[in-house]
């Protein structure tokens, strides 16, 4: 352990990031999983975003913040996944102090914008199902702009508060963080300081940026529901539905998980379920979404045939 010392003791200036297993030998199959799994959410979100940009059917405000979404998951992957594998490759465990709270920054600024647009497709959804006559001119391009700027400035904002508060804590002994990236909760647990200021500033700024979002996502689907309910032919509520299911799961898979995480911050100590979220948040969740939002729709399997082989598939 790199530590030095100052007229208050001693500081941390690297932590021991021990990964998902502890056993070297296990370390080859675990570099190949998750280098095909970082590839495979790469390759499928970078589809997605190049299905919406050439398929003219898909430039609506939806697909829009549907290609955000993809680059996020992007983003996300490689602030966590691509730092682990060099690690692996060089059987070299520690982190620098100053790495670990950049991947903490870049982790929360590309999450956060996550819960935005998230929050954006919902409110997209429902002025296009229960507000039809006018969602040309609620839903137009400065409309978009303006929400997913604001997604970044929000986002950013949070992410900065949480990491200089990080900086206000004493890391005076262990450096050892039972996982394989860096985040809130494994550093409240090392600190030699109290955390009690910095778990109220995240239990404050979750329910900002997770809450408010959910009572919006929840609150905009009543809606929705009730609207699609009053349809009449059974293959338009077919229609109205299958374009809001495969929202819905993401946002159940990413809000679930995000809870879990950060949620419960009193339990005593870390364990194998923290890594096993850990692995939802940062791989399964950006894996899943182009698949999630490909299964059902004809229009974005449409799309991506005609990315993929250059063509458009037949009739």
């Amino acid at each position: 352990m790199q530590s030095k010392h100052t007229s208050n003791g001693t500081t941390v200036t690297e932590f021991i990031l021990l990964g998902l297993v502890e056993t070297p030998q296990l370390w080859p199959v675990v570099f190949i999983l998750f280098l095909l799994a970082y590839m495979i959410t790469v390759g499928g979100n970078l589809s997605i975003l190049a299905a919406v940009l050439v398929e003219a059917k898909l430039h609506t405000p939806m697909y829009f913040f549907l290609g955000n979404l993809s680059v996020m998951d992007v983003g996300c992957i490689s602030v966590t996944i691509p730092s682990m594998l060099v690690r692996l490759l060089a059987h070299k465990l520690t982190v620098p102090y100053g790495d670990c709270l950049t991947q903490l920054f870049f982790f929360h600024l590309l999450a956060g914008v996550d819960c935005f647009l998230l929050t954006a497709m919902a409110y997209d959804r429902f002025l296009a199902i229960c507000q039809p006559l006018t969602y040309s001119t609620r839903m137009n391009h400065s409309v978009q702009r303006i929400l997913v700027a604001s997604s970044w400035v929000c986002s950013f904002g949070n992410a900065l508060t949480h990491t200089v508060a990080i900086t206000t804590l004493h890391f005076c002994g262990p450096n050892v963080i039972d996982n394989f990236y860096c985040d809130l909760p494994q550093l409240f647990w090392l600190s030699c300081s109290s955390t009690q200021v910095n778990e109220m500033l995240l239990f404050a700024l979750s329910f900002l940026m997770a809450g408010a979002p959910m009572a919006l996502i929840f609150t905009s689907y009543i809606h929705v529901a009730a609207a699609v309910l009053r349809i009449r032919s059974a293959e338009g509520r077919k229609k109205a539905f299958s374009t809001c299911s495969s929202h819905l799961t993401v946002v159940a898979i990413f809000y679930g998980t995000g809870m879990f995480n950060y949620m419960r911050l009193g339990s005593i100590k870390l364990s194998d379920k923290d890594k096993a979220i850990g692995i939802f948040n940062t791989v399964i969740n950006p894996m899943l979404n182009p698949l999630i939002y490909s299964l059902r729709n004809p229009d974005v399997q449409a799309a991506l045939w005609k990315v993929l082989t250059g063509r458009r598939p037949a009739a």
